[in-house]
């Protein structure tokens, strides 16, 4: 029996989410370690490049990145990056087990609430209508909705690094959180774009001599690395029981607003479907709300400090 994009999409996208939820964990387990011995990162400091752990998650993250690469190119966005929140369950039952981590009965609910919306998103995604050239692809890449959404996420990302980042990076996580988002919502739809155009190109269609694939390989690559340098700062200044969710909200949100506004990916839907989707995706947000709520919360005994 044949199998369709969706399938393919929600596969991959399920390997992604759970090897990327434990390269949460290993990188934060190896810039603690690397912290301990030399220069944090959250200062500047690259002492967790020798750091065996840290490279493990990085391996494990790679491994996930290229899995929801290939999801992105057989299933839409609004299906694919919602069950990022997989990411978010395995980083904190793994966060629960390794970083000694508190995991309570609300947090429990969370996750169920990130399952059950991730269902219902599922189950009415939308078929996606893929260009059959890159030059199709650079058509709605350049149109003017689009366009606008780019140049205010540029606008903001300077914002945040030039102006925010010295004075309130160390204490406001949303400062390293919004340039990650920001620049991962132009990444998936450059990541997207060249998924597609080697998939054109394995089918005998090539698309190489195409500068426009050459263009978005190059926007890719750089906003992969600026992701990479402000997640890391975040996971080194900040509990990462507390940036993994906050993260996943903040991407998901841009992403799907991105590839909503670039692909029309809700174009064709009815009105119950795209009602069912958006519930979903709230559902899953919920989630993530509550589970960062009790995640991040810490008892206190009776001497009215924080236990460790």
């Amino acid at each position: 029996m044949a199998v369709s994009d969706n399938t393919r999409g929600l596969i991959l996208a399920i390997l992604s989410s759970l090897f990327i939820g434990a390269s949460f964990i290993l990188k934060n387990k190896g810039l603690k370690r690397a912290a301990s011995a030399g220069t944090r990162a959250g200062v500047g400091g690259y002492t967790y490049l020798l750091e065996p752990l840290w490279w493990a998650g990085m391996m494990t993250m790679i491994v996930g990145e290229v899995a929801n690469f290939v999801a992105y190119v057989y299933a839409p966005a609004v299906l694919v990056t919602p069950l990022g929140a997989l990411s978010i369950i395995v980083s904190a039952f793994l966060a629960h087990f390794m970083l000694k981590e508190r995991l309570r009965h609300m947090g429990v609910l969370g996750c169920v609430s990130c399952i059950v919306g991730s269902v219902v998103i599922v189950i009415h995604a939308p078929q996606e209508h893929i260009p059959n050239s890159i030059q199709g692809i650079w058509t709605l890449a350049t149109q003017p909705a689009f366009l606008i959404y780019v140049a205010a996420a540029l606008s903001i990302v300077l914002a945040l690094i030039l102006r925010f980042e010295p004075r309130y990076g160390q204490t406001n996580i949303l400062v390293y959180l919004g340039i990650c988002s920001l620049m991962g919502s132009l990444t998936v739809v450059s990541i997207k774009a060249i998924g597609i155009a080697i998939k054109l190109t394995l089918e005998g269609i090539s698309q190489i001599e195409y500068p426009q694939t050459w263009f978005f390989l190059t926007v890719a690559a750089v906003c992969v690395v600026t992701q990479l340098n402000y997640l890391n700062k975040a996971l080194d200044t900040f509990n990462a029981a507390i940036v993994s969710p906050i993260y996943y909200v903040m991407f998901t949100t841009l992403t799907i607003v991105a590839s909503a506004i670039m692909f029309k990916d809700w174009s064709g839907q009815d009105a119950s479907s795209i009602a069912s989707e958006t519930c979903g995706f709230i559902t899953v947000l919920s989630g993530t709300i509550i589970l960062h709520a009790t995640r991040e919360q810490e008892p206190v005994n009776a001497l009215g400090t924080k236990r460790i």
